[in-house]
């Protein structure tokens, strides 16, 4: 009989009775949350790890039950991976390559959400540059090591329906900055990135998917108080909804303004603007965040078609060079 899980099952649930042993796979973010917990599970089950971090020590000392608790001949190499610099991204990836180990598996798990506006080493704001070009340029130069049947798992969250991808304006150079939608547009890019990904190595038989891993508490939301998480959940859990969830009801700005009554669906709306390029305060909550601004289905469908294409081969450097 095949077993049957839900959101409640745990990684050991379904892991039971399987064995990675021979399996090799790559996980980004080890020094906290759910990249330790993903590492974990994999070695448990014989899987052999690479870990990559931006902070060694705080991984070393994060994933020190991971190796503890490695079973069936799994194990944990950890390396140094800073998302939010391509140099060390490129680094990172080309020492990969060197090394001629394939996988069988990678997990693009690090990540930062709702931060004070920011640039990466490279001048991308902070969320996208992190989030989506990091991961982008990584894997993009690991490809040639994955195997036939290979698979790639890009964790977005049902928070990209905050926002798509901008086009025309990705570093917030010219419209102010809203920590959710910048979130919300990283998302969206983790998602057509997998989209893309697997329809160009499909061939190969290597795949790719895009998750929204749940509404869970951990250091990803170190720049929310204890209210914005609470409206987090909730809102995670209204936009992972089919249509015809409750609508999120009109609220009060931070500046004092009201919007229209008219209450807006948090599937398809697009985060306002809540906080000036140069603010270094907490973010607003993602329910103040909302503004009742849905995406026509042609309007989606067209930015969906252009950012697949842009965000496979276009080159995002400032300068427009396209050597990543």
């Amino acid at each position: 009989m095949a077993k049957s899980f839900g959101a409640t099952s745990t990684t050991d649930e379904v892991l039971d009775g399987v064995s990675l042993s021979g399996t090799r796979a790559l996980v980004t973010g080890v020094s906290a949350g759910l990249g330790v917990e993903t590492a974990r599970a994999l070695a448990a089950h014989g899987a052999e790890v690479v870990g990559a971090a931006r902070d060694l020590a705080k991984a070393t000392e994060a994933t020190a039950p991971v190796r503890a608790g490695a079973a069936n001949g799994g194990s944990l190499e950890l390396v140094q991976l800073d998302l939010a610099a391509l140099a060390s991204v490129r680094a990172c990836a080309d020492a990969l390559v060197a090394s001629g180990k394939p996988f069988d598996l990678v997990i693009c798990n690090a990540g930062v959400m709702a931060t004070p506006f920011g640039k990466t080493a490279d001048g991308f704001e902070t969320q996208f540059g992190t989030n989506h070009l990091g991961h982008f340029v990584l894997v993009n130069r690991i490809a040639s090591l994955m195997k036939p049947g290979a698979r790639l798992v890009n964790l977005s969250s049902a928070g990209h329906q905050l926002s798509d991808v901008d086009l025309e304006d990705p570093n917030f150079e010219r419209t102010p900055y809203s920590a959710w939608a910048a979130y919300g547009r990283s998302k969206t890019a983790n998602i057509l990135f997998a989209v893309e990904f697997d329809r160009r190595h499909k061939d190969r038989g290597i795949r790719a998917a895009a998750l929204h891993p749940g509404a869970i508490h951990t250091e990803l939301s170190r720049y929310l108080d204890e209210e914005a998480r609470r409206e987090l959940t909730e809102i995670m859990t209204q936009v992972g909804k089919l249509p015809g969830a409750k609508p999120i009801e009109a609220r009060r700005l931070p500046s004092g303004r009201r919007r229209s009554r008219k209450p807006t669906r948090s599937a398809g709306a697009i985060a306002r603007t809540v906080t000036s390029p140069t603010s270094s305060t907490r973010p607003a909550s993602p329910l103040a965040a909302c503004a009742p601004m849905p995406l026509t289905p042609r309007r989606r469908r067209r930015c969906g078609r252009r950012a697949r294409i842009w965000l496979a081969s276009a080159s995002l450097k400032p300068g427009g060079c396209r050597d990543f």
